[in-house]
């Protein structure tokens, strides 16, 4: 490993360092020391790169889930504004299996779950591929699986694996 693996990253952090305290060689060396450690500790961090299968499909998936964000945030507004069916909203959990393995699949796909209103990515069991789903106005648990499996993780499967 290089000793300054993220050099600009090193050099801002000293310059901040020493914009924040008070100038001497002391805060210059001491500065140095702790950019130096945080630049390493920032490239251990960083993931590996990741290999897209079929990036064609990523404007198609951007495109899909911005009409989904819309259409929920219409659905959550109304169920909000009105008190939906007659007070008879019902929200819970839902145990989706995924085949996605890919780090950054996973990732993405947690993003776009999140970023929809009505729906929070609880937990994801690595081990089983589980993810744990909750949606706050539960009518088809069935629906939200195949949802989930074949509007998003099918295009992402085929974007990252």
């Amino acid at each position: 490993m290089r000793i300054l693996p993220h050099a600009l990253l090193t050099l801002l952090l000293v310059l901040v360092w020493m914009v924040l305290t008070s100038f001497s060689p002391g805060q210059l060396i001491l500065g140095s020391v702790v950019a130096i450690f945080a630049g390493r500790a920032f490239a251990a961090l960083t993931p590996d790169r990741t290999r897209l299968r079929r990036p064609d499909l990523i404007l198609r998936l951007v495109l899909i889930v911005a009409a989904d964000i819309a259409r929920s945030n219409v659905a959550v507004a109304r169920l909000i504004l009105t008190g939906g069916r007659h007070g008879q909203r019902h929200s819970g959990f839902v145990h989706i299996p995924l085949d996605l393995r890919e780090p950054n699949g996973l990732a993405t796909l947690a993003l776009i779950v999140t970023a929809t209103p009505g729906t929070a990515w609880l937990d994801y069991d690595p081990d089983s591929g589980e993810l744990l789903l909750h949606v706050f106005d539960l009518v088809d648990e069935a629906g939200w699986i195949d949802l989930v499996k074949n509007r998003y993780e099918a295009l992402l499967l085929e974007i990252f694996q």
